[in-house]
């Protein structure tokens, strides 16, 4: 095959693979949190396949997102205790005058 015979760098026919089909999500509990110039949304969700946490950080309309299983949720929140824990014990860098 020669250059010429291949489709461009980055199109794809669209119908080429079938499209997946929506997944049925019911919204259990919501709530969202400013923290500086950032926006995060807590959506607590259940669909077929389990309950999950879903949290999206929101800065200027560009927006991440992460999802956790339900069951790892009491492991994920025993980790972030840890973090708040160590963030509130450690002094900073800009405290001890280090750089």
């Amino acid at each position: 095959m020669i250059s010429n015979d291949r489709p461009p760098y980055g199109t794809r026919a669209y119908g080429s693979f079938p499209p997946k089909p929506p997944v049925n999500e019911e919204t259990l509990k919501s709530d969202k949190v400013q923290i500086e110039r950032k926006t995060f949304v807590f959506t607590l969700k259940e669909n077929p396949r389990g309950r999950f946490l879903r949290i999206t950080e929101d800065v200027g309309g560009r927006r991440d997102t992460i999802i956790i299983p339900a069951p790892g949720l009491e492991d994920f929140k025993r980790l972030l205790d840890g973090m708040v824990k160590a963030s509130g014990e450690a002094p900073s860098k800009t405290e001890t005058g280090e750089s």
